[in-house]
């Protein structure tokens, strides 16, 4: 018997089907170990050995896996074509050494796509592993662990609410944070545009202002009202002829087929995917066979796929859509790595495959692949100059023919922020001599506008020209900074938060050659050597440590207070800007005398007066020089007349609230964002205050019946059970018969679950067992049943679009492989059989400790 182990179970599946009966394919669902989070799992003190782990949800699969080897003959690591995949392949192979279980015969196979050609010419060819991407796997994971590991701790004791940095996470967001500062600092240009519009044989057109009183005319040349009514009425005044028209032809190249990053940026521009979405999706296509692997930074495409991308397009539009040379492409991506074949179909001759986002992203990988070998876009670029005689007032028309298509047929490139292009429109035949006629005039101002927040696409964009992080891992570097709360996302672009602003601010002052894109792109490309195998690996990460563990040893000295300090120069420019006016931008709005400063607190930094506490302005950090959000202390709203203590509106690190008395045992409240802040007054202060409320008996129960506001807003609460409420308003207002009615709701709806489960679609009878054939949502997603056979649906399958004839097909496919493996299991006398040894084992561990 031979054992192949794969990553995933779907992969497994779809291999197993196409070895023979010798195979048995398994899968060690991702990595098996890693480091243990802990101090000490790398040494550097003993070159960088590393203490791996056995993740603890794996033990069960590896013990499969190695029952499976101790029986077979050979073993075939055939996991993923990259670095990664290598390192599974590597973790398996140590695992099952120590076990003493490993095979005599151990090889390992590649394929970039999982189609029966493909697998069987791989097992055909095998290889051993590769030493240099092993070690180019552990110098990463040693340069992450001991990065993550000595900063973090220097994070939590120096910078309070900073959670970690990472060696390319914090470079990242030092990209999105320097862009804040650029939209911050940026100050807005007033510029005007003259536009004449004119009608020649029928079609409108329009031509701008190019060169006015003898001088050429650039976008910000007109900043002034004045000016442009001048020069609205030389052209209003002025009789235009065709002085010149130039016709130059042009040509557009296809772009070559999706690499990991470019497929990124066009799913998030054309698709709205986020980068990780566009990864789950393409590993679902991978893994059903439908493209290659997605994980690559090439760019070509096999001689056979090329073949094949020909003669599809031969099929669909005529021979002058196929170049006479296939189109062979290189990539330019600095610090490109690992020579796959760029993301493709398997079969250019599906043009469609699954449903809902799994079929977009195929269409467009599908459309960018077949347009990557198709012939290029012949334009013919026009520009007309309209002179108004005297030569001194000329207007510009500039407009774009496509002669022939070509690849545009089928694809166009999407753009980052692009906007409307004059070249774009089309322009009526015109000769020198004409004289179109003049139908009015346009004048428009506008404001230049700062340089736009990063996208997805044009973040990763960015990195990959910088030469920061690898495309497979861009995904999860975005997610990590949305993850812990350093960025967040508006109208899909990138703002950051304070929290990530303050560590930014941090790294750039104490780690500032950590967080230099120049030497995050460097250490890639020493990575990349050892991958190579033109590095050693411990000696790049000793060229490193030597450097970076002492920086963070003379940092961890500092004193706190010393850190803000610092911290408070360093960013003195953005926290308190220049006013224009010659006065002291740190002095303090409240009192006038004190002057600000950045604090630390329990919660972060804030900004705060340093006459405290005789004043108590204080701002938060991410406020740059503005009074918004500024707390001048707690707002004294009355005393309660039961108590006699104060009732004080205060803000905190989660929102306003309210505080009765002081000190440790005040009673606090907080204020609901629905309560209108003209609405809110002593009387609702104290009503907060005395929540939770007894609403009465249950008249069925007996037990109380209790409205209150808790984390997740309004409630009622009865005999341990919570009901939702509409607002804050019906704490107070609920009645019993109303509270009573609230809970039954509640309680009928939480039992709806334990229902009959109802078919999402049926379909008739099977045409050979009878049986009704329905579509159901299963526990581990949804699956197509006649009674008898279930078939879980492929991941690329819509349940919406299923077919009858798929559901005969997944049935039918299903059947023929014969009962589930689970079903050969032994009967419940063997797991009886195994009851009095379970029970001796804990008897044994307890008497040992």
């Amino acid at each position: 018997m031979q054992l192949v182990i794969v990553e995933s179970p779907a992969k497994a599946k779809t291999i197993e089907k196409y070895l023979g009966r010798d195979f048995k394919v398994l899968a060690s669902y991702g990595h098996v170990r890693d480091l243990p989070p802990k101090d000490g799992s790398v040494d550097p003190d003993d070159g960088f050995s590393m203490e791996w782990q056995l993740y603890p949800d794996k033990a069960k699969r590896l013990k499969d896996i190695q029952d499976a080897a101790k029986q077979a003959d050979r073993l075939i690591l055939a996991t993923d074509p990259d670095r990664e995949g290598e390192a599974i392949s590597w973790h398996v192979q140590e695992l099952l050494r120590q076990k003493k279980a490993l095979p005599q015969k151990v090889d390992r196979v590649t394929f970039n796509a999982i189609t029966k050609q493909a697998v069987t010419d791989a097992m055909a060819h095998p290889r051993g592993l590769d030493d240099d991407l092993i070690d180019a796997y552990r110098a990463r994971r040693a340069l992450d662990y001991l990065v993550g590991f000595t900063l973090s701790p220097v994070l939590w004791r120096k910078l309070p609410g900073a959670k970690s940095a990472g060696r390319v996470q914090s470079v990242a967001l030092r990209l999105v944070v320097e862009r804040e500062r650029e939209i911050e600092a940026f100050v807005a240009q007033q510029y005007w545009s003259i536009t004449g519009q004119f009608e020649m044989g029928g079609t409108p057109f329009k031509a701008r202002l190019a060169r006015w009183r003898g001088d050429k005319i650039e976008r910000l040349t007109i900043t002034n009202e004045a000016d442009a009514r001048a020069a609205e009425a030389d052209v209003k005044a002025g009789h235009f002829t065709v002085d010149s028209v130039e016709t130059k032809p042009l040509t557009r190249n296809p772009p070559p087929p999706f690499t990991t990053s470019t497929l990124q940026q066009e799913a998030a521009r054309k698709l709205g995917f986020s980068a990780s979405h566009t990864m789950r999706v393409a590993q679902d296509l991978y893994e059903d066979g439908a493209i290659t692997y997605m994980r690559t930074d090439g760019v070509q495409m096999d001689g056979s796929a090329i073949s094949a991308a020909r003669r599809a397009i031969a099929d669909r539009y005529d021979g002058g859509y196929v170049p006479d040379q296939p189109r062979q492409y290189q990539t330019k991506a600095k610090n490109a790595q690992e020579a796959h074949e760029a993301i493709r179909p398997t079969d250019f001759g599906k043009d469609k495959v699954g449903g809902g986002d799994h079929a977009r992203l195929y269409d467009l990988i599908w459309k960018r692949a077949l347009a990557s070998q198709m012939a290029s876009a012949r334009l013919e670029r026009t520009s007309v100059d309209l002179s108004d005689g005297t030569g001194k007032t000329m207007l510009r028309a500039t407009g774009q023919v496509i002669k022939f298509p070509g690849f545009l047929a089928l694809y166009d490139e999407g753009r980052d922020d692009s906007s409307e292009d004059d070249d774009a429109r089309l322009l009526p035949a015109m000769a020198k001599g004409d004289a179109p006629a003049k139908t009015g005039v346009e004048v428009e101002a506008h404001e230049t506008q700062p340089p736009p927040r990063y996208s997805e696409a044009s973040l990763v964009k960015k990195m990959e020209e910088l030469g920061i992080g690898r495309p497979s891992t861009y995904a999860s570097i975005l997610q990590v900074l949305k993850d812990r709360a350093y960025v967040r996302v508006e109208k899909n672009r990138f703002l950051p938060e304070e929290s990530g602003r303050l560590l930014t601010a941090f790294l750039e002052r104490f780690f500032g050659r950590y967080v230099e894109y120049d030497f995050t792109a460097g250490l890639e490309e020493e990575l990349d050597d050892v991958s190579g195998g033109r590095a050693q690996w411990q000696a790049v990460l000793e060229r490193f440590w030597r450097d970076f563990k002492p920086r963070t040893g003379e940092v961890m000295e500092q004193k706190p207070s010393e850190i803000t300090a610092a911290l408070d120069e360093f960013l003195g420019p953005y926290l308190f800007p220049d006013k224009g006016d010659g006065s002291d931008p740190r002095v303090c709005p409240n009192c006038g005398t004190g002057r600000l400063a950045l604090r630390g607190g329990k919660f972060g930094p804030f900004i705060a007066c340093s006459n405290y506490p005789e004043c108590k302005f204080t701002r938060k950090f991410a406020q740059p020089g503005g009074s918004d959000g500024a707390d001048t202390g707690p707002e004294t709203l009355g005393t309660d007349p039961e108590s006699g203590l104060e009732v004080t509106k205060r803000s905190g690190r989660f929102g306003p609230y309210i505080q009765l008395g002081d000190g440790k045992e005040a009673k606090r409240s907080s204020i609901p964002k629905d309560i209108p802040g003209e609405d809110f007054d002593l009387d609702y202060a104290l009503r907060l205050l005395s929540l939770p409320r007894d609403v009465g008996m249950h008249p069925e129960s007996g037990k109380p019946i209790v409205a209150g506001l808790g984390r997740y807003g309004p409630y009622l609460l009865h005999d341990g059970k919570y009901a939702k409420l509409t607002g804050t308003a019906e704490i107070f207002d609920i009645g019993m018969n109303a509270a009573v009615a609230r809970i039954a709701d509640a309680a009928n709806g939480g039992g709806r679950g334990r229902a009959k489960a109802e078919p999402l679609k049926t379909f008739g009878p099977h045409p050979t067992s009878g049986g009704e054939m329905k579509l159901m949502a299963g526990r581990f997603g949804p699956y197509v049943t006649d009674g008898t056979t279930n078939a879980t649906l492929p991941k690329t399958v819509e349940p919406e679009a299923l077919t009858v004839e798929e559901a005969v097909a997944l049935i039918d496919a299903r059947a023929a492989k014969g009962p589930a493996k689970g079903k050969k299991k032994a009967p419940a006398k063997k797991a009886a059989a195994k009851k009095p040894a379970a029970k001796k084992a804990p008897a044994k561990k307890k008497t040992a400790e």
